[in-house]
């Protein structure tokens, strides 16, 4: 085993909203998203939180201190992913990356139209910053965990995978580092020769 291997997990998790970061209303995102988290990941992690408004600017400077500053190596953000005019967590995380990974935005569309027809309307990326991931999640919790773990059948069996299934694979191929899921919540995909042996 290498020391990459042992390095570990850090995450950023950005809820974007204007209302909440007043305090008009309680931040519901980043509570979602830090219980799904702990029930999901087998490894320890440690977390960043921000909550900002929706202004790019902001936004672009939050994403590049938690990936450079803060050397997170998974950052989740939360909101702002619509086609108003206030949304623009989407452009704001294009802004700051150094490549595009088109196929999370495109699988978290095709998990939600399973629920929602206007999940077509939804504008999510995914991109690589230096050595880490960042995702944009829906704003809604309900629709959170729907794009994290898929579309499920009434006996639990997945018939979507969702997006986070192929999260610890591209995080080992873009840091090294490994982690692993509770597959009971979302069982995360690598090939055979990938795979760390016990």
């Amino acid at each position: 085993m290498t020391a990459l291997f042992d390095k570990k997990l850090k995450i950023g998790l950005v809820s974007v909203s204007d209302r909440a970061s007043q305090g008009i209303y309680q931040d519901q995102g980043i509570p979602e998203l830090q219980k799904w988290l702990e029930n999901a990941l087998v490894d320890e992690f440690e977390l960043e939180t921000r909550l900002i408004p929706d202004e790019q600017s902001q936004i672009e400077r939050t994403l590049i201190e938690l990936v450079d500053d803060c050397h997170c190596h998974l950052v989740l953000t939360t909101g702002g992913t619509g086609p108003a005019k206030r949304d623009v967590t989407p452009d704001a995380t294009l802004a700051i990356a150094d490549r595009e990974m088109p196929g999370f935005g495109e699988q978290m569309r095709q998990v939600s139209l399973h629920f929602v027809p206007t999940a077509i309307l939804s504008r999510q990326v995914g991109v690589i910053r230096k050595n880490s991931l960042i995702l944009n999640l829906p704003g809604q919790p309900k629709a959170i965990k729907e794009t994290l773990e898929g579309v499920k059948d009434e006996n639990g069996q997945v018939l979507v995978k969702g997006i986070f299934s192929a999260v610890p694979y591209c995080l080992q191929l873009i840091d090294g580092i490994y982690i692993d899921t509770n597959p009971s919540v979302i069982e995360s995909f690598r090939p055979k020769s990938a795979r760390r042996t016990s």
